[in-house]
């Protein structure tokens, strides 16, 4: 989904029915961030800013505390926060919070933390250079930042309902990658990797994935009433009860793992750029 989900994002902690879409794209970025916490031995990890796309906010980072990590989020809604700290507490892994206004200042010391990390966040981020040059200043080994997959079929599409009066937060200039690179290159730091990420078999469209595979097959079920066994949620799998999950969600890689770059750059949902000291 081009345009992040701003305004109801507090229906996913009342009822977590995130569907196919950003349950196969939360077991894509596991895998990636599992790669470079192993490749550079991290162990504290800045979310700043956390809030991203659709689905429930602030877990990003859930599967990499269950791993050992030390996370700290940060967040422009004290609201968000409180659901979030919420969440992490009911499957008892510690997290730390803080909020934050405009992104412009990171209220850390230098070097606090192993790796930053956001995910199609970056929009939220009132002056680019102020953040990046913050970012690389609390961090000492590695930032991953995640955008929207630009050149997008699905992104190309759904961006064009963008309108600036309507989203007054989101900053689009703010998600390209050229401009990202350049301004952690002045800052010191070198893009070591980038990949395009989150291909799966169905395009970025702004809808529910199992209705548009109920449309292909031409089944005509009301999706607006999904039953109970019917719900796809991460937390279940978070919290031990659902250990087949990660599998049931990778049947859908085939093109994540055998689709060549000059597809996905034009298919794949998201980016994710990778830059070390």
């Amino acid at each position: 989904m081009a345009i992040p989900i701003i305004h109801d994002w507090e229906k996913y902690f009342e009822h977590p029915h995130e569907g196919l879409g950003s349950s196969y794209e939360r077991i894509i970025l596991n895998d990636m961030l599992f790669k470079y916490i192993q490749a550079f031995n991290i162990s504290s990890i800045l979310e700043t800013p956390s809030f991203g796309f659709t689905g429930l906010s602030g877990i990003n980072t859930l599967a990499l505390a269950l791993q050992g990590a030390s996370v700290s989020l940060e967040d422009h809604d004290e609201r968000r926060i409180e659901l979030i700290s919420k969440l992490w507490q009911s499957l008892n892994i510690p997290l730390k919070t803080k909020y934050n206004q405009d992104y412009l200042h990171l209220d850390y010391p230098d070097n606090s933390f192993d790796m930053g990390f956001n995910f199609s966040a970056m929009w939220f981020t009132k002056d680019i250079d102020a953040f990046l040059k913050e970012f690389g200043r609390v961090c000492s080994k590695l930032i991953i930042i995640c955008i929207p997959n630009r050149k997008g079929i699905g992104f190309r599409m759904q961006i064009k309902d963008y309108k600036p009066e309507l989203y007054p937060d989101l900053h689009p200039q703010h998600i390209d990658p050229s401009s990202i690179s350049q301004v952690m290159a002045k800052n010191g730091w070198k893009l070591v990797e980038s990949e395009f990420i989150d291909c799966p078999l169905w395009p970025d469209i702004g809808m529910n994935k199992e209705l548009f595979f109920q449309r292909i097959i031409g089944k005509k079920d009301n999706p607006t009433e999904i039953q109970e066994d019917r719900i796809v949620s991460i937390l279940p799998y978070y919290q031990g009860k659902d250990p087949s999950f990660a599998s049931r969600m990778l049947r859908y890689a085939l093109l994540e793992r055998y689709a060549p770059d000059c597809f996905k750059q034009y298919w794949a949902h998201h980016q994710y750029l990778a830059f070390c000291k």
